[in-house]
């Protein structure tokens, strides 16, 4: 009861990243767990999206909030035609199933161009900002105020 009542002051703040080689071995348990995570009102997001197990069973059957193009895809999509391909197929078809996209080491201003003309929801990566300690992102937030 205690968890419960934590989560529900912080809940849609909460994002849970999982690969898919996590649940590659027993989809049917990953779902039942991933659905009772969802009831806590936790966004999932899929990382690494692209490399390893990739199924579209996972989009299809998983209730996934998020999907996280692998950087591999992002590093390459300005140089070569087919990986750019897929990574706007994967953000039109994240989108027709109403999941948000994420676009993993964004390190250049072309590929951040690109995924803003492609409508990828959001990005991470150098570009921004290097991975911040928790004291520098609280410092960072309060300067904000």
């Amino acid at each position: 009861m205690y968890f419960k009542n934590i989560l529900s002051a912080f809940p849609s703040y909460l994002i849970l990243e999982i690969t898919e080689h996590t649940f590659a071995e027993n989809l049917d348990k990953a779902k039942k767990i991933l659905k009772t995570i969802k009831s806590f009102n936790i966004k999932i997001a899929l990382d690494d999206f692209g490399v390893g197990y990739s199924s579209l069973n996972y989009l299809k059957d998983l209730p996934i909030n998020i999907l996280k193009i692998d950087l591999s895809f992002i590093k390459s999509m300005v140089d070569d035609t087919k990986t750019y391909y897929i990574v706007a197929t994967i953000i039109n078809l994240a989108h027709y199933l109403n999941i948000k996209t994420v676009a993993e080491g964004v390190e250049t201003k072309t590929q951040l161009e690109i995924l803003k003309k492609l409508k990828c929801d959001y990005v991470q990566g150098f570009l921004l900002s290097p991975p911040l300690s928790g004291e520098k992102i609280e410092n960072l937030i309060k300067s904000k105020k």
